[in-house]
């Protein structure tokens, strides 16, 4: 499901830009007119059971190292290598990953998945 976008009225489009809910005594989109943008209501909220998931459907669990990956159930988890994390430490952990079976979500282009679960397997 894909996530919507709430637009402030009478804002410029900006990076830092957040949701504020119009409290004007006239606004327009606080009357929920025809023609102005949706707020934010309980009836756009994930389910439970969903909520918080990765889109593979698996938890997402932050690693900053090879050794925390060990501790992970690879059916249930999938890991996310912090941002913090060098191009050097990110290949040990990517390697490990594929010995132990255990997904990456971001590794990014730099590692080539495929590559290293063929170097794991052989």
């Amino acid at each position: 499901m894909k996530k919507k976008k709430f637009i402030r009225i009478g804002v410029k489009p900006n990076k830092m830009y957040r949701w504020r809910r119009p409290r004007g005594i006239d606004n327009k989109q606080r009357l929920k007119l025809k023609s102005r943008p949706p707020m934010p209501e309980i009836g756009y909220g994930k389910q439970k059971s969903i909520k918080g998931l990765h889109p593979s459907g698996l938890k997402p669990v932050l690693v900053y190292n090879a050794k925390m990956l060990e501790n992970i159930d690879r059916d249930k988890v999938i890991a996310i290598v912090g941002r913090t994390v060098g191009k050097r430490k990110r290949l040990e952990i990517a390697k490990k990953a594929a010995e132990l079976g255990v997904k990456i979500a971001n590794l990014g282009e730099l590692i080539d998945q495929s590559k290293l679960s063929e170097e794991a397997s052989s």
